[in-house]
């Protein structure tokens, strides 16, 4: 039987498609998304400048040359810049306490029945709540408008937070905590060595949800009770049937918000970065990675993961101490030694074998006891 070559169990199928399957590079993922920009554009630009009007009616949209216009306007202005550093302002600082109170929250939460029994059912009560319905409770609670603004940019962001960081903590493996205890670690140390470490990408996905409502809540509360900021400058355009500095305004708020959310997955990344990493090919399959060392030429060839109990080049041609002796029956050869005979017992000649018998008859054999009949009485009943 022809041994089968190393690496042959994990080799992948033909394909039956003569190449490589191409990886996606930066630059190839770069050139796509931005060919795909400019078809939105293009079809922007094309839909108003034709006016259409069919079930969607364009012909009141402005076009992309009149939003760019505006736009470049705006940006010689000294009050778009002070609009976009008072929205920058009041996201980071409620986002920042929205972060820090939220995974507070949740691994207390997560961690303590008291402080479930305290907090879950109020939590749990105001977490249906709108944060954009807290605009009047702001009003009232706070003495000026800059500070509602940043409760309500908080309280959008704490939420998803808060269920993040409690289901990301919850899911913990217990293992992992009682090793901590078995080498002496106390409450401290598990938080720091296991709680936070673990949870991390769970509440970096909350993170990642809560940047972008705190977009939509704090434009939502300059547009009713700011009086600086993009969502305010926005809706007074509104009002003045200004409709390219609208689109300035959305366009200003989409791309502030793609920053900070790219912002706040690169940091995740960089935090987490021992988690691994799937890259993926143009066919949306995985992407072949290196191949560990001590791979041999077949696992080279076919892909296939080096394994790590198997022999060296050194110990597969290697021989015995004698050096008259050949090579060893497992190594070298690549066939499979067959196994040892099991050790059989030497023939005994038959006049041996007689004379045992002989000797095993002539031997007196005790008397053996009577044993007692049972007696049936049946015929007496």
């Amino acid at each position: 039987m022809t041994p089968r070559p190393r690496g042959a169990l994990n080799a992948r199928p033909a394909t039956g498609r003569p190449g490589r399957v191409p990886r996606y590079t930066p630059a190839v993922r770069y050139v796509l998304r931005a060919a795909a920009l400019a078809a939105a554009l293009g079809a922007w630009q094309l839909l108003t400048s034709l006016r259409v009007d069919a079930w969607l009616r364009f012909s009141q949209f402005p076009t992309v040359v009149d939003v760019a216009r505006a736009f470049g306007a705006r940006l010689g202005s000294g009050a778009y810049w002070q609009d976009l550093t008072d929205s920058l302002t009041r996201i980071v600082t409620g986002f920042l306490l929205a972060a820090v109170l939220g995974v507070l929250a949740g691994t207390a939460v997560a961690r303590s029945r008291l402080a479930e029994d305290l907090l879950g059912p109020v939590l749990e009560v105001v977490r249906p709540v709108p944060a954009i319905a807290l605009v009047p409770v702001a009003i009232l609670l706070f003495p000026s408008n800059e500070q509602g603004i940043v409760f309500i940019t908080c309280a959008a962001a704490f939420f998803p937070v808060l269920v993040s960081t409690r289901h990301a903590v919850r899911a913990l493996h217990p293992v992992w905590e009682e090793g901590v205890r078995t080498m002496g670690g106390g409450r401290r140390r598990i938080l720091r060595s296991v709680v936070l470490p673990g949870a991390l990408p769970g509440i970096f996905g909350g993170l990642s949800v809560g940047i972008g409502v705190s977009w939509i809540c704090v434009i939502s509360a300059e547009m009713i009770s700011g009086q600086y900021g993009i969502g305010y400058r926005t809706w007074q355009d509104y009002t003045v049937v200004d409709y390219p500095g609208v689109f300035v305004g959305m366009v200003t708020i989409g791309v502030l918000g793609w920053l900070t959310s790219t912002a706040v997955e690169l940091v995740g990344r960089r935090v987490t970065a021992w988690l691994p990493r799937r890259t993926l090919d143009a066919r949306g399959g995985p992407a072949p990675g290196r191949t560990p060392r001590g791979a041999t030429a077949a696992d080279r060839a076919t892909g296939a993961p080096a394994d790590a109990s198997s022999e060296t080049t050194a110990d597969r041609t290697s021989t015995t101490d004698d050096p008259g002796a050949g090579p060893h029956p497992d190594r070298g050869t690549g066939t499979i030694a067959p196994p040892a005979p099991a050790a059989t017992k030497p023939h005994e000649p038959q006049g041996t074998q007689e004379a045992q018998l002989s000797q095993q008859s002539r031997q007196p054999q005790e008397p053996r006891e009577p044993q007692a009949q049972e007696v049936s009485h049946d015929h007496l009943v």
